[in-house]
């Protein structure tokens, strides 16, 4: 059954126009988004996130250094913006869907409700994979080796920086089935295709984890797994989807037609 996409056909600038106005809309949320961790949010915020490393240190050494004059405020600013990022991702994935959405059938542009809720869930996991399970095990491992004798001196940007950075990767790195899970249900990609391009995918995998996981074995296959069975969970999902959509169609013998 041939479905009729967005009427409203739009120009090179006027797509644009729009992107301008999503991103603008997006800032002023981010905007206030900041603002508001930076005065209510933030001290709680750095509570949590130094609980994995103290949880494993000495009640004598549980204390973050800085070494310059800024570099505390600048921190504070830091963790003000991530938060804002995790806080209004819905808004942020809303808009990103509202831009993409003129270019599919009416059918597909219903799905902005799942997409956002999956997309938020699945960035929000990423984060809370890498707070309770990579931390523990990778500050462990860091924190304890070497000698008795050496003590580590952490400061506060390094530390935070740190943490920051992999829960963002995490989050990010969970929005794999996310897309891939997408395109296959617009056709774009199927499961013979995933199939087909498994080691391949895998490979990207393992190269993504072992240029921005921490540096030893240990933390690049806790980031590993994971997106494996993902890649090997979205396959069933889009084959599942492409059974459903020759079902409704009609044609059950015939392969969706995947698009160009």
């Amino acid at each position: 059954m041939e479905q009729e996409k967005s009427t409203g056909s739009m120009g090179f600038f006027e797509h644009l126009d729009e992107l301008r106005v999503r991103i603008m809309r997006s800032l002023y949320v981010f905007t206030f988004g900041f603002l508001f961790n930076y005065f209510v949010t933030t001290d709680y915020v750095m509570i949590f996130l130094r609980r994995p490393l103290f949880a494993i240190m000495p009640a004598d050494q549980q204390k973050l250094y800085f070494t310059s004059l800024f570099e505390n405020f600048l921190t504070h600013l830091k963790i003000s913006g991530v938060s804002a990022i995790f806080l209004f991702s819905p808004y942020f994935l809303y808009e990103l869907w509202g831009f993409i959405a003129p270019g599919l059938y009416e059918r597909e542009r219903k799905l902005i409700i799942p997409f956002v809720a999956i997309a938020t869930a699945f960035f929000f996991a990423g984060g809370a994979f890498a707070y309770f399970i990579l931390f523990p095990t990778a500050f462990k491992f860091f924190v304890t080796f070497g000698f008795d004798s050496d003590t580590p001196i952490l400061t506060i940007n390094s530390y935070y920086s740190t943490v920051l950075k992999l829960i963002l990767l995490f989050g990010a790195a969970f929005e794999m089935p996310v897309l891939i899970g997408l395109l296959g249900y617009l056709g774009v990609i199927d499961a013979k295709w995933l199939r087909e391009n498994r080691r391949n995918g895998i490979l990207g995998i393992s190269i993504m984890c072992a240029m921005f996981a921490p540096p030893d074995a240990i933390s690049m296959l806790i980031m590993m797994v994971p997106l494996v069975f993902f890649y090997e969970a979205t396959i069933i999902f889009v084959d599942w989807v492409g059974k459903k959509e020759r079902l409704r169609d009609g044609e059950p013998g015939k392969a969706p037609e995947v698009r160009k």
